[in-house]
């Protein structure tokens, strides 16, 4: 799959060195687990066997964190006081933290100094904290987490509610939020550290260090810290400072007092201050404080507890509980991953779909468990005798009708010789015999029930629209897709998505657009004429995309007009956007006017891409920058088609993505900003869904010759210029910027949004890349919606090309040799070559890079001089990265190197620009390291996959054991022990796994 970035809160790195075997580098290899081959009743198997061996997931792992140790005044104090206040940050970061974080985060909260008896005592209070020793070689580090409880669980209805999954599935090694993982975006705020006895880079600043004016104000009000907090609440994954003063204007309607953001220090009892770029202090993330209370609270995923389960629900579950069986059956939990395959069962209710998880664990732990059903109840005469009288609500054992398989189902209702059974495992309901119904053994109670219920994001309001289940049913039911969960709730909810085509189809998006009216589509037909055109937005790769005068046009119009009014007469935080994801249908601000867009691509929770869907307009903007649809137009608004018409002008000989940037730029002068511009439909191409079109500035459409297309094909417009994408292999070379193809600013300013540059981008299924790599949880430089700016803004610094003694970032801070270090490895070619990127800093690359994205995004490319061995941003799929280029080739493609991911890629020239001082700021990543304890040797295909499958896009611990310095920080390299701790029972040491390959030749 694409990408998969997210955000979640989660606590410290999820490898940790147990202390038998970290002194120890001669550990066991791993026991390989046999693949056993997954098999299901007959009626699955087409589905299961097309699709099981695809969309493997990973999962990222959530941040570490680190601080030097504080100590309190050693005094008197409450002990109960301090229990108390202690059971409340652990109620907070119930992933655990270390004790040396503990005083600073008690100093913030209460605003005292933790006593130094208490932090003696922690071991001893075991009902309100665990206190867990490291491997670390210092013996003062601990760690710290919540009391571990005696929890127990009723048996659930497997019937009435199919849907036995709870609402948070623990785990170690990967967050219960989303796939994928950012480590950046899975952090407790303002708190970083590593398992790892080595000492890291100072932190950034807390909220505590920020100065404070001395006549600012003592306190704020009640009123306004109670606002303040409403917007937080939205977004449970932090929001920048910056970003406060216009959203606390559209939403209440009055200006944010000044002295706030001079005083983040003001918000400690609500919120936690982060800073991610220690060398700009005037950058902030906000985090609103969790609530600790009870009940249906939030848990650490911000999902509701129990919002959707009534007494009255649960009397009746506890009820059939008791009638079901003396045996509990456990409850389903949520596969760890983001991404988990399902077999999509059916579905009466888009808020109630009933679906089975596909894999380990799952699907083959219920294969597993039905092959020996099948032994049990053999028919053979020792096996059980069929019930005699079933009652309803009895779990049973039953030989289906239709094939000899032994199942467990629930007795729904009983007749006169038949039974009507619900197959808890598989989701549906059958009349059979009562001779096929036997008693279920004991044995058979431990499995949870494999059918469950999920809610598709999105179609709430529309959860039994007879057009959206009939697209649901043909597009999804009796298949196998992937579900990405998005809140792990009772029920969770998940966007859908087949991935069995070329492109990955989002289910909820297409059953969506079941809703449109199409015969409020704009007209088209091939010979006809169109007058009163509007151009909407022109391409970089020359598509067009036009608006035709139309009564779906007019009506949507009409629409928008009345949501702007609404929007400026609610004071209120409820249209906030607190939960994008890929498909979703909202609003942003498009010239200073709301319109409809759809989100195409997420970099984390908090900035994502953009389609304004009636202008053909791509943008990137922040999440704060985007309003739900209100209800009162929500039906009325999905009904119109977007009114965005794609197309591309006819005989041209040049192909679509083949123009120059001077043909791209002549055709916007020509047409944006025009309102009765016509054209005349020559051929329209279904499969590519564009339109092929004469098109003219005036209503002279009977005359080819006075046709864009006519002046463009007679120009000289595509006779391309080697100097303008091709350009000097030699430092020493340097083109001037005369040689520069004219852009203008105004190109990007009308053309709607200064990031619409291509053709908007299928959606994808992940969001911004995969591993710890593409995640963005930054913002923008700027604090104006890009999309609504008149004028584009200029950069900073944007020369026309790198200058030779361009500053380079500080080299990485690197413990000495012998120390441990957590790390992620985002590259592994073989032992002897892999990429490393240390854990601790993971979340300022994940903010660095949101930023860039909304930096770059916004201006259109500009002819650059690309230099051999000089450092750029480049735009790799839909990510900025910080690059260096390896080679211009002849044929515009540069090859460059991911300097903080250590991969190589070949990009056009036309996707680097020059990387700014702000971007230069944070050192390089990627480390390049080979694996100690195996000699260099010329490693084989099977060793070098075996290396990769238990090292790539995994969090590891590093053990130092040299480093080899070098001037340029791309040049330095490590030889490391590399140890997986995600094992509870022992480490293992990868350099153990791979002496097995040691006679290889």
């Amino acid at each position: 799959m694409r990408d998969g970035q997210s955000e979640s809160k989660t606590g410290a790195h999820p490898n940790k060195m147990s202390n038998q075997n970290t002194s120890n580098k001669k550990g066991n290899p791993p026991v390989e687990k046999s693949d056993k081959r997954m098999t299901l009743p007959s009626r699955f198997h087409k589905e299961v066997h097309a699709h099981l061996s695809r969309n493997s997931q990973q999962t990222g792992p959530p941040l570490n964190l680190n601080e030097s140790l504080s100590s309190g005044k050693g005094k008197p104090y409450n002990p109960q006081q301090v229990q108390g206040r202690i059971r409340e940050i652990l109620g907070k970061y119930s992933n655990g933290f270390w004790v040396s974080k503990l005083p600073q985060i008690y100093r913030e909260l209460y605003k005292q100094d933790l006593p130094t008896e208490a932090i003696k005592d922690l071991e001893t209070w075991t009902h309100i904290c665990t206190v867990e020793k490291t491997c670390s070689s210092n013996p003062s580090e601990l760690l710290l987490y919540p009391a571990k409880e005696q929890t127990t669980t009723s048996s659930p209805s497997p019937i009435l509610n199919p849907n036995s999954t709870t609402a948070h599935a623990p785990t170690s090694n990967a967050p219960t939020d989303k796939p994928l993982h950012s480590p950046a975006q899975q952090r407790l705020p303002a708190t970083h550290l590593t398992r790892s006895g080595s000492r890291s880079p100072r932190s950034p600043p807390s909220s505590s260090s920020s100065p404070s004016p001395p006549s600012s104000p003592a306190t704020l009000s009640p009123d306004l810290k109670l606002k303040l907090e409403e917007l937080l609440v939205k977004y449970s994954n932090g929001l920048w400072a910056h970003a406060l003063p216009k959203l606390f204007q559209d939403t209440y309607k009055t200006k944010l007092p000044g002295h706030v953001l001079e005083n983040l220090h003001l918000l400690s009892d609500i919120c936690t201050v982060d800073y991610p770029m220690p060398d700009n202090p005037k950058r902030a993330i906000l985090y609103r404080r969790s609530s600790t209370e009870g009940g249906g609270g939030e848990d650490e995923n911000c999902n509701r507890r129990n919002s959707s389960t009534s007494e009255e629900e649960l009397r009746v579950r506890q009820e059939l509980g008791r009638r079901l069986s003396n045996h509990a059956v456990p409850s389903l939990q949520i596969p760890k991953e983001e991404y988990p395959s399902v077999l999509v069962v059916e579905a009466t209710n888009t808020n109630g779909v009933i679906l089975r998880y596909i894999g380990e664990g799952y699907s083959q732990a219920q294969e597993s468990m039905e092959d020996e059903m099948r032994e049990f109840y053999g028919l053979d005469q020792s096996s059980p005798t069929p019930l005699s009288s079933p009652c309803s609500g009895q779990l049973v054992a039953v030989r289906a009708e239709e094939e000899e398989e032994i199942l467990r189902a629930q007795v729904c209702e009983v007749m006169s010789d038949k039974v009507k059974v619900y197959y808890v495992d598989h989701g549906f309901s059958e009349v059979i015999s009562k001779t096929k119904v036997f008693e279920l053994n004991e044995k058979f109670f431990k499995l949870p029930f494999q059918a469950t219920k999920c809610k598709l994001a999105g179609l709430e309001p529309f959860c039994q629209e007879p057009a959206v289940l009939k697209k649901f049913e043909m597009m999804a039911s009796g298949r196998i897709l992937l579900a990405e969960i998005l809140e792990r709730g009772q029920t969770p909810l998940v966007v859908l998505y087949d991935t069995s085509q070329d492109d990955d189809v989002n289910i909820n998006a297409a059953c969506m657009k079941a809703l449109q009216d199409k015969t409020l589509a704009s007209p088209l037909q091939v010979n006809s004429a169109y007058m009163n055109v509007t151009v909407s937005s022109v391409c970089s790769d020359g598509t067009i995309y036009c608006q035709l005068p139309s009564r779906g046009l007019a009506k949507l119009n009409e629409i928008l007009e009345n949501i702007e009014t609404y929007f400026h007469s609610q004071v209120t935080s409820e249209f906030l956007v607190s939960r994008p994801f890929c498909g979703k249908g909202c609003m942003a601000r498009y010239k200073g006017k709301w319109s409809r867009v759809e989100i195409t691509n997420l970099h984390g929770s908090r900035v994502l891409d953009i389609l304004f869907i009636d202008m053909g307009v791509q943008a990137s903007v922040e999440v704060f920058e985007l309003r739900e649809i209100p209800p009162l137009f929500l039906r009325d608004l999905m009904a119109i088609p977007p009114q965005a018409v794609k197309c591309c002008l006819a005989d041209l000989v040049v192909s679509v993505g083949s123009w120059t940037p001077d043909a791209v730029q002549w055709l916007r002068e020509k047409v944006l900003n025009i309102t009765d511009c016509s054209m005349k439909v020559a051929k329209v191409d279904e499969t590519k869904r564009c339109v092929y079109v004469h098109l003219f500035t005036d209503k002279n459409f009977h005359d080819p010759a006075r046709s864009l297309n006519h002046q463009m094909a007679q120009s000289d417009l595509f006779k391309q210029q080697p100097d303008v994408f091709l350009t000097s292999h030699s430092p020493a070379k340097i083109s001037t910027p005369s040689l520069s193809s004219k852009t203008s600013s105004t190109s990007d300013s009308s053309n709607g949004s200064p990031t619409s540059t291509s053709v908007p981008a299928k959606p994808h299924l992940r969001r911004a890349l995969s591993g710890p790599r593409g995640s963005g949880g930054g913002n923008t430089t700027t604090t104006t919606t890009t999309t609504t700016t008149t004028t584009t803004t200029t950069p900073p610094e944007t020369p026309s090309s790198p200058s030779p003694s361009l500053q380079l970032p500080p080299l990485l801070e690197l413990p000495p040799a012998g120390n441990n270090i957590d790390v992620y490895v985002s590259v592994a070619c073989h032992p002897g070559h892999f990429v490393l990127q240390p854990w601790r800093d993971m979340y300022k690359l994940v903010v660095l890079m949101g930023e860039m994205i909304l930096y770059y995004n916004k201006t259109e490319e500009k002819p650059l001089n690309i230099e051999k061995n000089q450092i750029y941003a480049a735009k790799v799929e839909n990510n900025w990265h910080r690059v260096l280029v390896k080679g211009v080739l002849t044929n515009g493609l540069v090859s460059v190197y991911e300097l903080d991911y250590g991969k190589h890629e070949l990009v056009s020239c036309t996707q680097l620009r020059p990387l700014i001082k702000e971007f230069r700021q944070l050192p390089f990543q990627g480390i390049t390291a080979q694996l100690a304890g195996v000699k260099p040797r010329q490693w084989s295909e099977e060793a070098s996959i075996v290396f990769r499958n238990h090292v790539e896009k995994k969090p590891l611990v590093a053990q130092l054991e040299t480093i080899q310095e070098a001037t340029n920080p791309w040049d330095r390299k490590m030889t490391v022990f590399l140890v997986d701790t995600s094992q509870e029972e022992r480490d293992i040491w990868v350099h153990d796994i791979m002496a097995e390959f040691a006679d290889e030749q």
